[in-house]
């Protein structure tokens, strides 16, 4: 039979052996300083100079002094000396300096709770392969650490889907961010299985398109035409140029359109620097100099501007989604 048990080292009283109470004593010592272990630091290599009967610490990187050659073992003041027991892996201490659990992995003395590559967090309520992350409670609140805060939602191409979704009793009502592509949406529903876009933006162009209403701006070179593909084949369009240092009414427009199967453009109202030319196909040159002019296509309305520099257009559609 061994003369120590086989976790803790503990020593066995043995046969005939004088003065047992030294062993026992000896066991009930190392119980004592390994059960329901706290220390009260992992991170000093230093002995304390007044240490009180019972302190216990777990000896830290590069011990000196009375620690020497004691890295990461559990010591314990007994009132003369110093007595180590060296960790094994998987046990487990109370650092009170950290207020933290500790755990020995048979080298180092490493956190307890190590949050990295869990399956999942229930935080007063349970999660799933779903939802691995899952909280319940009356708010969640996300702050800053010095300075700004972003949360991030990532996708993996553009087709999937990267969003923020509002629910009524589990079912679907609103959902924006990035569904399907990459243009940033807001949907709605009234039944969670079908949604409908209530609001997007173009990604390209910054081209804001709601409900029935689309809008935009388009930079056009001095005696070149521009290109805006319509949201459908009728409706009203306004358009303006964007320019601190002009009257915005008179390069403006207010036009009733159609780019289907008859071509048509009626003015609703135009500047004295806007012509409407209907149907014409327009060049870069075809208008009057030192205006703005509009016409139709297939699907596109044109406009030309023979300013003498580049010019920045503002347009609104107005029906036909």
């Amino acid at each position: 039979m061994p003369d120590t048990s086989p976790i803790l080292n503990l020593p066995y009283i043995l046969p005939a052996q004088a003065q047992k109470h030294v062993t026992h004593n000896e066991s009930i010592q190392m119980l004592d300083r390994l059960v329901q272990l706290t220390v009260i630091s992992r991170g000093i290599s230093t002995p304390p100079a007044s240490p009180a009967t019972g302190d216990c610490y777990v000896v830290g990187t590069g011990a000196s002094g009375d620690w020497a050659a004691q890295d990461g073992a559990i010591t314990v003041w007994q009132g003369a000396a110093w007595v180590f027991t060296p960790a094994k892996a998987g046990w487990r201490a109370y650092a009170l300096d950290e207020a933290a659990s500790i755990t020995f992995d048979g080298t180092d003395w490493g956190n307890s709770v190590i949050l990295q590559n869990v399956t999942g967090i229930g935080i007063n309520t349970t999660s799933n392969s779903t939802n691995p992350l899952a909280v319940a409670g009356d708010a969640t609140l996300l702050s800053h650490d010095g300075a700004g805060h972003q949360l991030k939602i990532n996708k993996a191409s553009v087709p999937d889907t990267a969003s923020l979704l509002f629910q009524d009793n589990w079912s679907g009502r609103a959902e924006m961010g990035l569904a399907g592509n990459d243009a940033f949406s807001i949907k709605v529903s009234a039944d969670g299985a079908s949604f409908d876009t209530a609001l997007s933006f173009d990604p390209a162009t910054a081209t804001t398109k709601a409900k029935c209403l689309t809008s935009g701006k388009i930079a056009i070179d001095t005696d070149t035409v521009g290109l805006i593909d319509t949201p459908s084949a009728g409706g009203f369009v306004l358009i303006t140029v964007v320019h601190a240092s002009y009257p915005q009414t008179s390069h403006s427009g207010i036009f009733c359109y159609d780019t289907g199967g008859s071509l048509a453009c009626d003015s609703i109202y135009t500047g004295a620097s806007f012509s409407n030319l209907g149907t014409a196909v327009l060049t870069g040159t075809t208008g009057t100099v030192n205006s703005s002019s509009l016409a139709v296509k297939a699907g596109q309305l044109q406009i030309e501007n023979r300013y003498s520099n580049t010019w920045t257009y503002s347009y609104t559609f107005l029906g036909g989604l």
